[in-house]
């Protein structure tokens, strides 16, 4: 039995030769997310200062401009940095920043969920609530509106907006901040190859 479990072991072994293919999904997941996220601060940076410093509507941050600023070009460039792989452990710290920021500005005032849930181990009074709102909103829509249309791609949800994706995304770049961008398919891995001198 022993012999069985070290072979099935060993077989489990082998397929580390495949390791590559983990650094790079959780890269080329993410890449696309700070892009738009990056990208959309960028498209109109008067607003996104303004959102960033207005305490009654925003988030209240000090020096909203250079926040802002910093926090558009670390998404914009940080995705195109995970896309070809170069710098990604250094460049994993700035970008798990931005999460963290996020998550205490943003996301942490609504809690865990990111769609409102009625019932399960994270339902809170405010999803509860949304869960009555939206089943008010579908009574609607069903008796006044072309239901089976408005729902033929998918159906209506509330958005919570909770911690639940920044976290999923702060854990994936502390992977890649203790992992590095993977062999074969990143610059990391070359440059590794060609210039870094092997430890002693």
């Amino acid at each position: 039995m022993i012999r069985l479990l070290n072979r099935l072991q060993d077989l489990l072994d082998s397929l580390r030769v495949f390791d590559f293919l983990a650094p790079l999904a959780i890269r080329l997941y993410l890449a696309p997310i700070f892009w738009m996220a990056g990208t959309k601060k960028l498209a109109d940076m008067d607003s996104t200062i303004a959102w960033f410093g207005n305490p009654d509507w925003g988030l209240g941050l000090p020096y909203p401009e250079i926040m802002a600023w910093a926090a558009a070009l670390t998404e914009t460039l940080g995705a195109v940095l995970l896309v070809v792989g170069l710098a990604v452990r250094w460049w994993s710290v700035p970008l798990m920043v931005t999460m963290v920021v996020a998550i205490v500005t943003v996301h942490w005032p609504n809690g865990w969920s990111a769609i409102a849930e009625g019932s399960g181990p994270f339902a809170t009074e405010r999803t509860i609530g949304a869960i009555e709102r939206l089943q008010r909103a579908k009574e609607i829509l069903q008796t006044y509106g072309n239901y089976d249309w408005l729902t033929e791609k998918g159906t209506f949800v509330v958005l919570n907006n909770g911690i639940e994706f920044a976290v999923t995304y702060l854990i994936m770049l502390l992977t890649l901040f203790f992992y590095g961008a993977g062999r074969w398919f990143s610059l990391d891995y070359w440059i590794a190859r060609r210039f870094r001198e092997p430890r002693s």
